[in-house]
Order: C-alpha cells, then sequence, then structure tokens
C-alpha cells in the first residue's frame, strides 16, 4: 500500500495534540480529544480535507450509538445503588463471606466471572459503584480495588470466549470453541492474579486515590452510607437485582449465539432482551425504585436526583465517544494497516509475532478488538497457522494479549476507567493504562510458557 507520507506521521502528531491539549493546557477531556481528532485529519492524505469535519462526527456518532444509552443508563445505576445503600449493602455481605481480606478477590472473581457474557464497559459500569462503596467502608485501597475490578473484566474480554473479541478471532483462524475456552482461562487466571492483585496492591501502596465526587455522588454521601447499620440498607435480592438483571438478560442472548443455530425462533427475543440498551434500561429502573424506596422521595425530588445523575452520564458518554473518535481517526489515517504490514514479515515466531502486530495495531489506533481482528485476518491469511508446532488456541491467545496493550487516550476504555471512577489522568495511566500492558506482558509470556510445556498437539 503506498502512502504519499508515513501514517506515523499523523499518530505522532496525534499524541503530540493530545499530550499538549489535555496535559499542557489542560482543556476538558471532551473538547480536547475533538481538536486532537481534528488534527490527525488534516495531517493524515487519506482523510479528504472536506471530511474531516463530517467523520469525526461519523465517529463520535457511531460510538454514541454502542455507548449512549447503557453509559447514561449504568450512570443512574451507579448513583442509585449508591445513594440507596444497594451497593454498600453488597459489599457488606461480600465482606461477610470472604472477610475483609478475601473482599479483594470476590472484587476480582465477580468482575472476571461478569466479563464473560457482558462487554467490558457494562462490567465497568455494574462493578464501580461497588469499588467505590468498598472505599468509603474501608477509608483506603481505592487504587487496589479499581485495578481488581479491572484486571478481572479486561482479561476475560481478550482471553474468554464466548467474549466477542477472542470468540471472533477463533472463528477467523478456526480454533474449536471448547478449547479456546480452556486455553483463555489458563492464560486469563495467572494474567490477571499478576495484573490485578500483585500489580494492585503494589501501586496501591504508592498511590492513595482520594473518593472524589463521581457519577453525581459525593465522597462524603458515600462515607455517611458506609457507616449505617444494615437494618438501614436495602436487602441482599434487592441490591444485587440491578446486577442480575443485567447480567442474566445479557447472557441470555450470548447463550443464544454461542450455542444455538441462528434461525433458532427464541433468537428474535433474546437479542431484544440481551441487548445491553435494553437490559441496562431495565437495571436501572430496578436500582432507581429501590432509591426512591430507600429515601422515602417525592416525585419531584426522585425526577431531579435521577435528572442529575443523566447530566453526570452525559458527559462521561461524550468524553468516550470523542476518545473513540480519536482512535477512528487516527485508524482512517492508516495507521494500524501500515504498523501491521511493517510486522508481518518479521523472521520471528508467529505466536510472538502475532502479540506485536496487535500490540502496535492496539497502541496505535486504540480499540482492542479492532486489533485482534486485524491480526488475525492478516495471520489467518498468511497461511502460517498450518506451520504451527502447538495447538492454534494459544494464537488466539497471543493475539488477545497483544490486542490489551497501553490503553491510553485514543482508547474510549481510558476515558470510562477515568471518568466513572473519578480519577485523574495520570492516576488513570497509572492504574489501568500499567495494568492493561501487565494483562498483555504476562498473558504473552503464559502463552509461550504453557505452549511449550503443552503444547496441545
Amino acid at each position: 500500500m503506498a502512502y504519499p507520507h508515513s501514517p506515523l506521521v499523523a499518530f505522532v502528531v496525534g499524541l503530540v495534540a493530545v499530550i499538549l491539549l489535555l496535559v499542557y493546557w489542560d482543556l476538558p477531556a471532551f473538547i480536547g480529544l475533538v481538536i486532537a481528532t481534528f488534527v490527525v485529519g488534516l495531517v493524515a492524505p487519506q482523510v479528504a480535507f472536506g471530511n474531516i469535519a463530517s467523520e469525526t462526527a461519523a465517529a463520535f456518532g457511531e460510538g454514541m450509538t454502542g455507548i449512549g444509552i447503557p453509559i447514561l443508563m449504568a450512570a443512574v445505576i451507579g448513583k442509585s445503588m449508591m445513594g440507596s445503600g444497594a451497593a454498600e449493602r453488597i459489599v457488606r455481605g461480600f465482606r461477610g463471606l470472604t472477610g475483609s481480606e478475601g473482599s479483594v478477590f470476590a472484587l476480582w472473581g465477580s468482575s472476571s466471572f461478569l466479563a464473560i457474557p457482558v462487554f467490558f464497559d457494562n462490567v465497568f459500569y455494574l462493578m464501580a459503584p461497588l469499588a467505590r462503596s468498598m472505599r468509603a467502608r474501608v477509608g483506603k485501597n481505592y487504587a487496589l480495588y479499581l485495578v481488581v475490578v479491572g484486571a478481572g473484566a479486561a482479561t476475560t474480554h481478550v482471553f474468554v470466549p464466548p467474549t466477542p473479541g477472542p470468540l471472533a478471532v477463533a472463528d477467523e483462524i478456526g480454533v474449536n470453541l471448547g478449547m479456546t475456552i480452556i486455553v483463555g482461562l489458563i492464560v486469563a487466571i495467572p494474567s490477571a492474579l499478576v495484573a490485578g492483585i500483585f500489580y494492585g496492591r503494589w501501586i496501591n501502596a504508592r498511590l492513595d486515590i482520594p473518593l472524589r465526587d463521581s457519577m453525581d455522588t459525593s465522597g462524603a454521601e458515600l462515607e455517611d452510607i458506609a457507616h449505617r447499620s444494615t437494618n438501614e440498607l436495602p436487602g441482599m435480592f434487592e441490591a444485587s437485582l440491578p446486577i442480575l438483571l443485567a447480567v442474566v438478560l445479557v447472557a441470555s442472548n450470548t447463550i443464544v449465539d454461542t450455542f444455538l443455530p441462528e434461525d433458532a425462533p427464541i433468537g428474535s427475543v433474546t437479542s431484544f432482551l440481551g441487548d445491553p440498551n435494553f437490559a441496562l434500561t431495565m437495571a436501572a429502573i430496578a436500582a432507581a425504585l429501590t432509591f426512591r424506596r430507600m429515601r422515602a422521595m417525592s416525585d419531584e425530588q426522585w425526577s431531579d436526583e435521577l435528572t442529575e445523575s443523566l447530566k453526570s452520564g452525559g458527559n462521561i458518554a461524550a468524553i468516550t465517544a470523542a476518545g473513540g473518535a480519536f482512535g477512528a481517526m487516527l485508524a482512517a489515517a492508516g495507521i494500524g494497516d501500515y504498523i501491521a504490514d511493517a510486522l508481518a514479515g518479521l523472521g520471528i515466531g508467529l505466536l510472538v509475532t502475532a502479540w506485536l502486530i496487535a500490540a502496535a495495531v492496539r497502541i496505535a489506533q486504540g480499540s482492542a478488538t479492532v486489533a485482534m481482528l486485524t491480526t488475525a485476518g492478516i495471520v489467518s491469511g498468511s497461511g502460517l497457522v498450518a506451520s504451527l508446532s502447538v495447538h492454534p488456541a494459544y494464537l488466539v491467545m497471543a493475539i488477545g494479549a497483544g490486542g490489551n496493550i497501553f490503553s491510553w487516550y485514543n482508547d474510549s476504555g481510558f476515558w470510562l476507567v477515568k471518568e466513572i471512577g473519578g480519577l485523574t489522568q495520570a492516576e488513570t495511566l497509572k492504574t489501568w493504562t500499567a495494568l492493561t500492558t501487565i494483562i498483555s506482558v504476562t498473558g504473552l509470556i503464559t502463552v509461550l510458557i504453557a505452549s511449550t510445556l503443552v503444547p496441545l498437539t
């Protein structure tokens, strides 16, 4: 593919733009990301000058299509679960079953399990209120709780089908689904342990993140709820109902899509019920009703509280979609294909080559799923899969590990974690960006070791 100039120019210019706009000048994230997207379009000859603004808007709109309603409903869920004491009740349930130390593993296990049928962003919407309530109750360890939740969800997101990314890669390469799940768990568990528990404890000892206002709930309000008696909180089932509803509805669609024929009559029903737009709406209704009951609010007060949460959610959705648009403009500049072409001919092992390609594409354009699918297409089209001396499920894992690396400004997930978690940019880089990188490197190492010891051929 011939380029008037290297797409690396657009990538470097975009990187400089976001650093100047967001870090040096400290512009609001949404404004800075939109301007940076325009700047990338201006130096990318692959994007027609007259189409730069419209392509930015289109990418922003596409991002909002995917996350707009879920984030707004997640804001209602977060506000309602924290304001009603539901999140605090679940946290106390965790601590009662596992003890104070074991509650960290409960958060990790919950996020890992939820991410199997549910997209990462939806898992974070549901788990962030629990992490915030845990911080309010304990008075410390917020960095640890966020990293643990992120590690559980992120590892499952890239390693364990039927999560869409590894499912699509396995299909592209032609790998048995059952074996992919088994190998995925082998890679996911140590990766999540190293990144979530070990790194989480390390960074937590060095980074004390305060409980800031987020999702229209103040830290002071959460700390007040943390000191209420259990009798003043909703029951465990009612408190958990929003999460249960979201997971069961989304999982119903995942199960039908994965295990039943495409023309199964129930498919149209689960496609509606299991769509995140509907599932999170139902979860938001359940959470909001509990919020109203526990706070004994009038209709007007209840409406005002929910409206405030939607304002907060709107800002989060706008920033997240703008981050996705920035990544999409880098992709339109050709950076992903350019890097993939440059790395495809490396004379090193296929597992490491695939990891490098996926990692480079991920860093350049932001989306883990796009990086994974791009790499899978290159690898499957090269004819080299047949020459693998190990089971091709390991190749799926190497691609997933590479696609997870270094989530930063061009990844909508970075902004999601920052805004919902109530973090600064620096805190997000030290927790979330570092976490995704550790998962990636640990995942590759695990793949290389496991494939050497147990090639499964």
